[in-house]
């Protein structure tokens, strides 16, 4: 298999480039949370497929053919989940539209297009209210993974830890479906911290912490996390980390976490992707690009888009033969059992 040039599997796409009458009906919903009965009807949006295919054709799909992947595990957008925003009815009317344009995502490009569930999360709701969402789009839109926001609350961090039993009802699910849940957190409404350049990498380095500091996968052995942009300061800080899981009596970290957690090549520049392969084991490395995403522009330093993730790989002199097979393919069809027999079932 690895002799065979790899599929290129990009763990991490969002539907950044909806149709805009996703974005108004999203207004209007806000809009009306202090006046219920004004509140938006979800048939009240109408996005046709070929408003999906341009909006797809235009982007997503043009890049990956320009830069030469040919998978994404595609999720709504990380930014608009926004579950601090109204209450759980508001969180969950919102997740299964955008759910739903995921999957028809899926079903316009079979070939290129794999959904991955965001849930109805919202501050101090039990998370347990989340499942039927969860099953729906396992069992009736075929969604491979989902994204579990560890902070609701949009920058104040009011949730339990992700160590907490009060996440298990997800992670039940999960273990039952086999499917992994990228961390992901969504907008910030905290001025401190900025959505993409502190907000997410805070919520990667945390949510690492929180499973240091826990015992969370003697529970759950089979239970698979992705910490997405390359880990947030996890590799640069990977001694750090090391030395406070020997100070807590802890296993070491590759025995202690390195079965259940993995990360993305989200990061943005030729160094920081060759610290993320040398610390990090390889068999816990899945290539990602969050495409048309947090960063959209081009690196004047190199003249290429920073988020053409491929390119650092390619350069890479550490990820190098079978590597290189694991990364960008092999590792993804292990962690994404369900997206595996989907390629299978296609004959890849």
């Amino acid at each position: 298999m690895s002799q065979q040039k790899p599929l290129i599997i990009d763990c991490h796409g969002h539907y950044t480039t909806a149709p805009k009458a996703l974005e108004n009906w999203r207004n209007a919903q806000i809009a009306s949370i202090k006046d219920p009965a004004s509140m938006p009807k979800v048939s009240d949006l109408k996005i046709s497929d070929d408003e999906l295919r341009e909006s797809i054709e235009t982007n997503q799909l043009k890049l990956m053919k320009e830069r030469g992947s040919d998978i994404t595990i595609f999720s709504p957008r990380a930014s608009f989940m926004a579950h601090h925003i109204g209450d759980f009815n508001v969180s969950s009317t919102w997740a299964a539209i955008c759910n739903e344009l995921c999957y028809r995502v899926s079903q316009l490009f079979p070939d290129h297009f794999v959904p991955a569930a965001m849930l109805p999360q919202s501050p101090g709701v039990d998370p347990a209210t989340c499942i039927p969402e969860l099953v729906k789009c396992v069992e009736q839109y075929g969604n491979v993974g989902l994204n579990l926001n560890p902070d609701p609350s949009g920058g104040h961090w009011t949730s339990p830890p992700l160590t907490d039993k009060a996440w298990y009802p997800i992670y039940e699910k999960m273990v039952e479906y086999d499917i992994p849940a990228m961390v992901h957190v969504s907008t910030s409404c905290n001025a401190c911290f900025h959505t993409t350049g502190a907000h997410y990498l805070n919520a990667d380095t945390t949510a690492f912490m929180q499973l240091i500091q826990g015992d969370l996968f003697k529970d759950f052995p089979t239970l698979k996390f992705i910490v997405p942009h390359g880990g947030g300061a996890v590799p640069y800080h990977w001694g750090r980390f090391r030395g406070l899981a020997q100070e807590m009596k802890k296993p070491l970290l590759k025995d202690h976490l390195l079965n259940n957690v993995f990360f993305d090549t989200c990061v943005y520049h030729q160094p920081g992707i060759d610290l993320l392969t040398k610390v990090i084991p390889v068999e816990n490395i899945l290539f990602a690009s969050e495409m048309i995403g947090a960063v959209r522009g081009i690196d004047p330093e190199t003249g290429n888009y920073y988020d053409d993730t491929k390119r650092y790989i390619e350069a890479s002199t550490i990820v190098v033969g079978d590597d290189r097979y694991k990364v960008y393919e092999g590792n993804a069809r292990r962690v994404f059992p369900r997206l595996d027999a989907r390629l299978k079932a296609q004959g890849k």
